[in-house]
Protein backbone atom coordinates (compact mmCIF):
# COMPACT_ATOMS: atom_id res chain seq x y z
CA UNK A 1 0.00 0.00 0.00
CA UNK A 2 1.66 3.04 -1.32
CA UNK A 3 1.82 6.07 1.91
CA UNK A 4 0.09 8.40 -0.31
CA UNK A 5 -3.06 6.89 -0.69
CA UNK A 6 -6.34 8.43 -0.05
CA UNK A 7 -7.97 8.73 3.61
CA UNK A 8 -10.87 7.24 3.46
CA UNK A 9 -11.44 7.54 7.26
CA UNK A 10 -10.48 10.40 9.67
CA UNK A 11 -11.59 10.80 12.80
CA UNK A 12 -9.95 13.39 15.14
CA UNK A 13 -10.70 14.15 19.04
CA UNK A 14 -13.44 11.20 19.17
CA UNK A 15 -14.79 11.29 22.52
CA UNK A 16 -17.75 9.07 23.66
CA UNK A 17 -19.63 9.05 26.87
CA UNK A 18 -22.97 7.35 28.83
CA UNK A 19 -24.32 9.39 31.44
CA UNK A 20 -25.50 6.41 34.16
CA UNK A 21 -26.82 6.72 37.55
CA UNK A 22 -23.52 5.52 38.97
CA UNK A 23 -21.35 8.15 37.17
CA UNK A 24 -20.11 9.08 33.51
CA UNK A 25 -18.72 6.50 31.78
CA UNK A 26 -15.85 7.88 29.54
CA UNK A 27 -16.05 5.14 27.18
CA UNK A 28 -13.45 7.10 24.51
CA UNK A 29 -11.24 9.78 25.14
CA UNK A 30 -9.59 12.29 22.54
CA UNK A 31 -9.20 9.16 19.83
CA UNK A 32 -7.90 10.51 16.93
CA UNK A 33 -6.37 7.79 13.51
CA UNK A 34 -6.63 7.81 9.64
CA UNK A 35 -7.14 4.84 7.74
CA UNK A 36 -6.19 5.04 4.00
CA UNK A 37 -7.50 3.79 1.00
CA UNK A 38 -6.45 -0.43 0.92
CA UNK A 39 -4.89 -0.68 4.34
CA UNK A 40 -5.87 -2.64 7.50
CA UNK A 41 -6.06 -1.18 11.01
CA UNK A 42 -6.26 -3.39 13.72
CA UNK A 43 -7.74 -1.92 16.85
CA UNK A 44 -6.59 -3.80 19.47
CA UNK A 45 -7.10 -3.99 23.40
CA UNK A 46 -8.97 -5.78 26.48
CA UNK A 47 -12.95 -5.51 26.95
CA UNK A 48 -13.61 -2.03 27.82
CA UNK A 49 -10.98 -0.46 26.21
CA UNK A 50 -13.51 1.74 24.16
CA UNK A 51 -12.41 0.12 20.54
CA UNK A 52 -15.61 -1.38 19.71
CA UNK A 53 -17.53 2.17 21.04
CA UNK A 54 -15.19 3.87 18.81
CA UNK A 55 -16.63 1.84 15.61
CA UNK A 56 -20.46 1.92 16.68
CA UNK A 57 -19.57 6.01 17.05
CA UNK A 58 -18.16 6.15 13.39
CA UNK A 59 -21.00 3.69 12.47
CA UNK A 60 -23.87 6.16 13.92
CA UNK A 61 -24.68 2.68 16.04
CA UNK A 62 -24.31 4.04 19.65
CA UNK A 63 -26.93 4.30 21.83
CA UNK A 64 -29.29 7.81 21.63
CA UNK A 65 -28.27 8.19 25.49
CA UNK A 66 -24.44 8.78 24.25
CA UNK A 67 -22.40 11.95 24.21
CA UNK A 68 -20.49 12.35 21.15
CA UNK A 69 -17.46 15.16 20.47
CA UNK A 70 -14.89 15.21 17.95
CA UNK A 71 -15.20 14.53 14.28
CA UNK A 72 -15.07 11.45 11.63
CA UNK A 73 -14.57 12.64 8.11
CA UNK A 74 -15.51 10.24 5.41
CA UNK A 75 -15.07 11.73 2.26
CA UNK A 76 -17.41 14.72 2.14
CA UNK A 77 -19.49 13.79 5.32
CA UNK A 78 -18.78 14.26 9.08
CA UNK A 79 -20.34 11.15 9.87
CA UNK A 80 -21.22 12.10 14.06
CA UNK A 81 -24.48 14.22 13.35
CA UNK A 82 -25.87 13.05 10.44
CA UNK A 83 -29.26 12.86 9.54
CA UNK A 84 -30.16 9.22 9.44
CA UNK A 85 -31.56 9.02 5.61
CA UNK A 86 -27.77 9.97 4.39
CA UNK A 87 -26.69 7.51 7.22
CA UNK A 88 -28.78 4.54 6.48
CA UNK A 89 -27.08 5.40 2.46
CA UNK A 90 -23.80 5.38 3.57
CA UNK A 91 -24.14 2.50 5.84
CA UNK A 92 -23.97 -1.04 3.94
CA UNK A 93 -22.99 0.33 1.14
CA UNK A 94 -19.92 3.05 1.45
CA UNK A 95 -19.28 1.72 4.52
CA UNK A 96 -20.07 -2.06 6.05
CA UNK A 97 -19.39 -3.82 9.27
CA UNK A 98 -19.08 -7.04 9.64
CA UNK A 99 -20.39 -8.26 13.61
CA UNK A 100 -19.19 -10.54 15.99
CA UNK A 101 -22.14 -12.72 16.11
CA UNK A 102 -23.44 -13.91 13.06
CA UNK A 103 -26.20 -16.09 14.25
CA UNK A 104 -27.77 -12.51 15.57
CA UNK A 105 -26.50 -10.51 13.40
CA UNK A 106 -28.53 -12.80 10.43
CA UNK A 107 -32.17 -13.19 10.20
CA UNK A 108 -33.41 -16.82 11.49
CA UNK A 109 -36.37 -16.12 8.88
CA UNK A 110 -35.06 -15.73 5.33
CA UNK A 111 -32.78 -17.42 3.33
CA UNK A 112 -28.73 -16.48 3.72
CA UNK A 113 -29.17 -15.49 0.00
CA UNK A 114 -32.21 -14.00 0.48
CA UNK A 115 -30.45 -11.51 3.06
CA UNK A 116 -27.31 -10.92 1.02
CA UNK A 117 -29.70 -10.32 -1.75
CA UNK A 118 -31.71 -7.26 -0.24
CA UNK A 119 -28.18 -5.59 1.14
CA UNK A 120 -27.68 -5.57 -2.85
CA UNK A 121 -30.82 -4.31 -3.96
CA UNK A 122 -31.70 -2.00 -1.09
CA UNK A 123 -28.80 0.44 -2.87
CA UNK A 124 -28.68 -0.70 -6.26
CA UNK A 125 -31.19 -0.29 -8.82
CA UNK A 126 -30.98 -3.81 -9.80
CA UNK A 127 -34.05 -7.12 -10.19
CA UNK A 128 -34.38 -9.21 -7.10
CA UNK A 129 -33.38 -12.43 -9.53
CA UNK A 130 -30.22 -10.57 -10.51
CA UNK A 131 -29.49 -9.69 -7.20
CA UNK A 132 -29.71 -13.10 -5.76
CA UNK A 133 -27.71 -14.85 -8.96
CA UNK A 134 -25.27 -11.96 -7.02
CA UNK A 135 -25.76 -13.35 -3.54
CA UNK A 136 -25.00 -16.74 -5.12
CA UNK A 137 -21.80 -15.23 -6.51
CA UNK A 138 -20.72 -13.50 -3.27
CA UNK A 139 -20.70 -16.60 -1.10
CA UNK A 140 -18.98 -18.53 -4.11
CA UNK A 141 -15.91 -15.72 -3.42
CA UNK A 142 -15.98 -16.70 0.42
CA UNK A 143 -15.78 -19.92 -0.02
CA UNK A 144 -19.02 -21.26 0.90
CA UNK A 145 -19.30 -24.80 -1.05
CA UNK A 146 -22.25 -25.38 -3.60
CA UNK A 147 -23.13 -21.63 -3.21
CA UNK A 148 -26.02 -21.28 -5.16
CA UNK A 149 -27.79 -24.33 -3.06
CA UNK A 150 -26.36 -22.73 0.45
CA UNK A 151 -28.00 -19.58 -0.86
CA UNK A 152 -31.41 -20.91 -0.80
CA UNK A 153 -30.63 -22.28 3.41
CA UNK A 154 -31.25 -20.34 6.51
CA UNK A 155 -28.76 -19.30 8.95
CA UNK A 156 -29.24 -22.25 10.96
CA UNK A 157 -28.07 -24.84 8.05
CA UNK A 158 -24.75 -23.04 7.90
CA UNK A 159 -22.16 -23.97 10.96
CA UNK A 160 -20.58 -20.77 12.72
CA UNK A 161 -17.67 -20.23 10.23
CA UNK A 162 -20.23 -20.58 7.07
CA UNK A 163 -22.31 -17.79 9.03
CA UNK A 164 -19.44 -15.70 9.73
CA UNK A 165 -18.23 -16.40 5.99
CA UNK A 166 -22.15 -15.10 5.10
CA UNK A 167 -22.01 -12.02 6.76
CA UNK A 168 -18.46 -11.14 5.37
CA UNK A 169 -20.34 -11.50 1.67
CA UNK A 170 -23.11 -9.98 2.81
CA UNK A 171 -20.18 -6.95 4.23
CA UNK A 172 -18.95 -6.50 0.78
CA UNK A 173 -21.54 -6.84 -1.23
CA UNK A 174 -21.72 -3.49 -2.52
CA UNK A 175 -18.10 -2.57 -2.85
CA UNK A 176 -17.71 -0.68 -0.20
CA UNK A 177 -14.94 1.54 0.72
CA UNK A 178 -14.49 0.90 4.16
CA UNK A 179 -15.14 -2.50 6.25
CA UNK A 180 -15.53 -2.03 10.06
CA UNK A 181 -15.13 -5.97 11.24
CA UNK A 182 -15.83 -6.03 15.44
CA UNK A 183 -14.06 -9.43 16.70
CA UNK A 184 -15.28 -11.37 13.73
CA UNK A 185 -13.71 -14.78 14.78
CA UNK A 186 -15.36 -14.82 18.50
CA UNK A 187 -16.41 -18.16 19.86
CA UNK A 188 -14.75 -19.78 16.52
CA UNK A 189 -12.56 -22.40 17.07
CA UNK A 190 -8.54 -21.29 16.16
CA UNK A 191 -8.78 -23.23 13.17
CA UNK A 192 -11.70 -21.80 11.70
CA UNK A 193 -10.88 -18.06 13.04
CA UNK A 194 -7.19 -18.88 10.88
CA UNK A 195 -10.12 -19.45 7.48
CA UNK A 196 -12.16 -16.61 8.33
CA UNK A 197 -9.35 -13.88 8.56
CA UNK A 198 -7.86 -15.56 4.90
CA UNK A 199 -11.41 -15.03 4.00
CA UNK A 200 -11.60 -11.62 4.87
CA UNK A 201 -8.12 -10.83 3.40
CA UNK A 202 -9.19 -12.24 -0.02
CA UNK A 203 -12.45 -9.97 0.23
CA UNK A 204 -10.89 -7.06 1.09
CA UNK A 205 -8.58 -7.97 -2.06
CA UNK A 206 -11.34 -8.32 -4.21
CA UNK A 207 -13.03 -5.25 -3.22
CA UNK A 208 -10.12 -3.08 -2.42
CA UNK A 209 -11.91 -1.87 0.61
CA UNK A 210 -9.59 -0.61 4.03
CA UNK A 211 -10.08 -2.36 6.86
CA UNK A 212 -10.88 -1.40 10.74
CA UNK A 213 -10.25 -5.33 12.92
CA UNK A 214 -11.17 -4.85 16.49
CA UNK A 215 -10.16 -7.81 18.13
CA UNK A 216 -8.75 -8.38 21.22
CA UNK A 217 -6.47 -10.88 20.31
CA UNK A 218 -2.80 -9.57 18.84
CA UNK A 219 -1.51 -12.35 17.26
CA UNK A 220 -4.87 -12.84 15.23
CA UNK A 221 -4.04 -9.49 13.76
CA UNK A 222 -0.08 -10.79 12.92
CA UNK A 223 -0.28 -11.47 9.53
CA UNK A 224 -2.96 -9.28 8.22
CA UNK A 225 -2.76 -6.14 9.64
CA UNK A 226 -0.96 -2.86 8.36
CA UNK A 227 -0.88 -0.81 11.68
CA UNK A 228 -1.54 -1.43 14.65
CA UNK A 229 -3.59 0.80 17.17
CA UNK A 230 -3.40 -0.63 21.06
CA UNK A 231 -6.12 0.99 23.04
CA UNK A 232 -6.67 0.93 27.15
CA UNK A 233 -9.16 2.72 29.43
CA UNK A 234 -10.66 4.44 26.63
CA UNK A 235 -7.46 5.77 24.95
CA UNK A 236 -4.67 5.56 22.25
CA UNK A 237 -1.67 4.28 24.14
CA UNK A 238 -0.03 2.83 20.96
CA UNK A 239 0.24 3.15 17.38
CA UNK A 240 2.09 2.07 14.59
CA UNK A 241 2.94 -0.45 11.72
CA UNK A 242 2.49 -4.13 12.25
CA UNK A 243 6.57 -4.45 12.88
CA UNK A 244 7.09 -1.61 14.61
CA UNK A 245 4.24 -3.09 17.51
CA UNK A 246 5.45 -6.71 17.42
CA UNK A 247 9.25 -5.89 17.25
CA UNK A 248 10.00 -2.66 18.90
CA UNK A 249 7.09 -1.67 21.38
CA UNK A 250 7.51 1.14 23.95
CA UNK A 251 4.14 0.45 25.61
CA UNK A 252 4.14 -1.53 29.04
CA UNK A 253 0.07 -2.98 28.17
CA UNK A 254 1.28 -3.71 24.67
CA UNK A 255 3.91 -5.66 25.82
CA UNK A 256 1.67 -7.50 28.33
CA UNK A 257 -0.29 -8.13 25.53
CA UNK A 258 2.29 -10.08 24.24
CA UNK A 259 3.19 -12.02 26.87
CA UNK A 260 -0.10 -13.49 26.94
CA UNK A 261 -0.01 -15.22 23.45
CA UNK A 262 1.05 -18.98 22.90
CA UNK A 263 4.41 -18.70 20.95
CA UNK A 264 5.17 -21.96 18.87
CA UNK A 265 8.80 -21.97 19.44
CA UNK A 266 8.15 -21.66 23.47
CA UNK A 267 9.73 -24.18 25.53
CA UNK A 268 7.22 -27.10 26.76
CA UNK A 269 7.24 -25.76 30.25
CA UNK A 270 7.00 -22.04 29.39
CA UNK A 271 4.38 -20.13 31.02
CA UNK A 272 2.46 -17.21 29.61
CA UNK A 273 2.65 -14.05 31.69
CA UNK A 274 -0.54 -12.62 32.23
CA UNK A 275 -1.38 -8.94 33.15
CA UNK A 276 -1.98 -8.35 36.28
CA UNK A 277 -5.20 -6.77 38.19
CA UNK A 278 -8.10 -5.59 36.15
CA UNK A 279 -9.34 -2.98 33.36
CA UNK A 280 -9.88 0.21 34.99
CA UNK A 281 -13.30 1.69 35.93
CA UNK A 282 -14.34 4.00 33.04
CA UNK A 283 -16.48 5.76 35.54
CA UNK A 284 -13.00 5.87 38.39
CA UNK A 285 -10.50 5.87 36.00
CA UNK A 286 -7.56 5.91 38.02
CA UNK A 287 -5.47 9.04 39.04
CA UNK A 288 -2.49 9.75 36.30
CA UNK A 289 -1.84 6.58 33.70
CA UNK A 290 -4.62 4.53 34.39
CA UNK A 291 -2.35 1.46 33.63
CA UNK A 292 -0.31 2.57 36.32
CA UNK A 293 -1.83 0.44 38.93
CA UNK A 294 -0.80 -2.73 36.71
CA UNK A 295 2.18 -1.75 35.88
CA UNK A 296 5.50 -3.13 36.32
CA UNK A 297 7.33 0.05 35.47
CA UNK A 298 5.48 2.65 37.49
CA UNK A 299 7.47 5.08 39.59
CA UNK A 300 6.05 8.38 40.93
CA UNK A 301 5.73 10.53 38.07
CA UNK A 302 3.01 7.83 36.78
CA UNK A 303 0.77 9.80 38.89
CA UNK A 304 1.33 12.94 37.89
CA UNK A 305 -1.54 13.04 35.28
CA UNK A 306 -1.93 11.34 31.68
CA UNK A 307 1.12 10.78 29.46
CA UNK A 308 0.56 12.11 26.14
CA UNK A 309 0.54 10.04 23.10
CA UNK A 310 4.04 10.84 21.82
CA UNK A 311 6.21 9.81 18.73
CA UNK A 312 9.27 7.67 19.33
CA UNK A 313 9.85 7.19 15.65
CA UNK A 314 8.34 8.45 12.54
CA UNK A 315 4.50 7.14 12.50
CA UNK A 316 5.16 4.93 15.68
CA UNK A 317 3.59 6.62 18.58
CA UNK A 318 3.06 5.85 22.39
CA UNK A 319 1.57 6.96 25.67
CA UNK A 320 3.95 6.05 28.53
CA UNK A 321 6.39 8.27 31.12
CA UNK A 322 8.91 5.57 30.47
CA UNK A 323 8.59 4.81 26.86
CA UNK A 324 12.50 5.56 26.55
CA UNK A 325 13.63 3.34 29.98
CA UNK A 326 12.05 0.07 28.70
CA UNK A 327 14.29 -3.23 29.08
CA UNK A 328 15.14 -4.76 25.25
CA UNK A 329 11.69 -6.44 24.17
CA UNK A 330 12.38 -10.14 24.22
CA UNK A 331 8.81 -11.19 24.34
CA UNK A 332 8.63 -11.80 20.23
CA UNK A 333 5.66 -12.76 17.73
CA UNK A 334 5.99 -14.53 14.37
CA UNK A 335 4.89 -12.58 11.50
CA UNK A 336 3.32 -14.76 9.24
CA UNK A 337 2.50 -13.09 5.27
Amino acid sequence: MSSAAETVLSVRDLSVSFPTSEGTVKAVQDVSFDIRAGEVLAVVGESGSGKSVTALAVMGLHPKSAEITGSARFGEHELLGLDDKTMRRIRGDEIAMIFQDPMTALNPVFTVGGQIAEAIWIHRDIQKKAAMERAAELLDLVGVPEAKRRARQYPHEYSGGMRQRAMIAMAIANDPKLLIADEPTTALDVTIQAQVIETMKAAQDATGAAMMLITHDLGLVAGLADRIQVMYGGRIVETGTTDEVFYGSSNPYTRGLMSSIPRLDAREAARLTPIPGAPPSLINLPKGCSFRPRCTFRTEICLSGVPELEEVAPGHSTRCFHSGDLPELEVMVEVHS
